[in-house]
Order: C-alpha cells, then sequence, then structure tokens
C-alpha cells in the first residue's frame, strides 16, 4: 500500500463507488489485448512505420480512453485509419466487431462459472469480495460505476455473487452507442440526489478517469493497480500506478487482500 506525500483521510465518508472490471472483476480481462489486435490488424502503416511503433501508438490511445465507454476508442479508431489515408467504418461498427470478439472470452468464463467448473472468486479481484462485504456492513452505500454497457455489468456482478450489495445502484452506459454516459455525470447524480459533499465519496478504480473525476469532485480516491497479466499475483501493474498516481490517487494498492490494513487508514 503506498499513500500519497501529505495524504490525509476524510472523516464523513458515506458512498463507496467502485470501477468494475479490473477492480472487482476480472471477468473482462484481457480486454485490452482483443481491443489492440483489432487495432492492429486495421490500422494502415505508414511508409517506414515499424511494427513497433504502430503496437505503441495504438495502446497509448487506448489506454488514454480507459474508463470511457469503448464506443469512444471505436471513433478513435476510425480517426486513425482516416487520418492514414483509409476508408473508415463508422465507430458504431468498429465498436460492434470489438464487442463481438470480447464476448467470445467473457461468455466462455462466465458459463464456466455459472456450471460450477470455475469458483466464482477465480474472476474476483483478490480480497474483493470480502472488501464488499465490510464496507456494506459498515453501513456504507456502494455504488459501481463502469464504462462497460450496464446490463453486461450486471449481468456479471450477478453470475459473481456480489450484485446485491449494489441494490440498483449499477451504473453503465445503456448501450454500445451510449455516448452521453460518463462516469463524471454519475458522480455528480449521487452527490445530487443523495445530498452529500464531494468530500463523503469513496472511489476505487483502475482507470484515470474514475481516480480523476473523484478527485475533482473533492473525493478520496483509492488506485487499485491490478496486474491481469497474471491474475491474482498481488503485484501491483507499474504502468497503471504511474498513470493513476499521476492523475491524483490518494492511495495505490494491487488489490483488495490487505484490507486489514487498508480499512484503518480510510477510517481512522
Amino acid at each position: 500500500m503506498e499513500l500519497r506525500p501529505g495524504f490525509r483521510p476524510h472523516h464523513r465518508l458515506t458512498h463507496v463507488v467502485f470501477d468494475w472490471d479490473g477492480t472487482l472483476s476480472l471477468i473482462r480481462a484481457g480486454w485490452g489485448e482483443v481491443m489492440l489486435a483489432q487495432w492492429l490488424a486495421l490500422i494502415p502503416r505508414l511508409p517506414g512505420e515499424s511494427a513497433e511503433q504502430i503496437r505503441h501508438l495504438a495502446h497509448d490511445d487506448i489506454w488514454r480512453l480507459n474508463g470511457k465507454p469503448s464506443i469512444h476508442q471505436a471513433a478513435q479508431l476510425a480517426e486513425r485509419i482516416q487520418e492514414r489515408g483509409g476508408q473508415p467504418l463508422t465507430a458504431v461498427e468498429y465498436e460492434n466487431d470489438y464487442q463481438r470478439r470480447l464476448a467470445e472470452v467473457v461468455g466462455a468464463r462466465l458459463a464456466a462459472v455459472r456450471s460450477g467448473t470455475a469458483a466464482s472468486d477465480a474472476w474476483l479481484v483478490s480480497g474483493a469480495r470480502r472488501a464488499i462485504d465490510s464496507l456494506a456492513a459498515g453501513g456504507l452505500r456502494l455504488h459501481v460505476v463502469s464504462g462497460t454497457q450496464r446490463r453486461f455489468v450486471v449481468e456479471e456482478a450477478e453470475a459473481l455473487g456480489v450484485a446485491q450489495h449494489f441494490g440498483g445502484r449499477i451504473h453503465g452506459p445503456t448501450s454500445e452507442h451510449d455516448t452521453a454516459y460518463s462516469k463524471r455525470g454519475v458522480l455528480d447524480t449521487i452527490v445530487r440526489d443523495f445530498g452529500i459533499g464531494g468530500d463523503q465519496l469513496l472511489a476505487f478504480g483502475d482507470g484515470h478517469v474514475e481516480i480523476e473525476q473523484t478527485k475533482l469532485v473533492g473525493g478520496l480516491a483509492v488506485a487499485v493497480a491490478t496486474d491481469e497479466s497474471e491474475f491474482h499475483s498481488g503485484r501491483i501493474d507499474a504502468p497503471k500506478r504511474d498513470r493513476l498516481m499521476g492523475v491524483g490517487a490518494d492511495i495505490c494498492i494491487p488489490d483488495f487482500r490487505e484490507l486489514d490494513a487498508l480499512l484503518p487508514v480510510l477510517f481512522p
């Protein structure tokens, strides 16, 4: 656990916001590689450009937009193809293609959980179930704020046995074409509808959007820099850590397994 220099706890925390993919759930782990493979197959290479250079460009674009609905990445892909002299399809068509590719991976994992051939905890970030249980038992109101379509998050949360702690407070885009949805919009709605101050919000996330926006509304932000290359390794993903601390995260953890050490820091 890493604390930002000068860290100070917030003493009025009442609501907890979790990102979903990579923060609580590993069901969609590897989505970035699925998207990267799509981009590398479609982006025209410029004269003299190496495979490594185009891979670096695509990787940066994808992760810069992480946390937003993936239609934004699909639009960026279309722009890259056009600026390189290609004839792009629409962002919606690229989004549909990406979702089809990802659905093959996700579907197999959910089927294994539902059939009992895979334990649900194998697809939760280490310690996530206990963290959810503990925070809910402590009287905090829990929310999921995801860039993944809401219907998918609800389905996955139910399969993994954690949906009951969030009630109707699972938020995400309503469809693959929903460009109006934003995590900041959800945070503003929580503050308004529950009549709370921004300093009453605690957020956990592995994307810079939820970390950055939580800090902008005055909340406390915990970066969950999960290692998605080796599930449950307990290691911090260094590039994730750098991105999340770079946008103001107050604390950085690799997962929730050291909950007994984390809770006294959050709730002294």
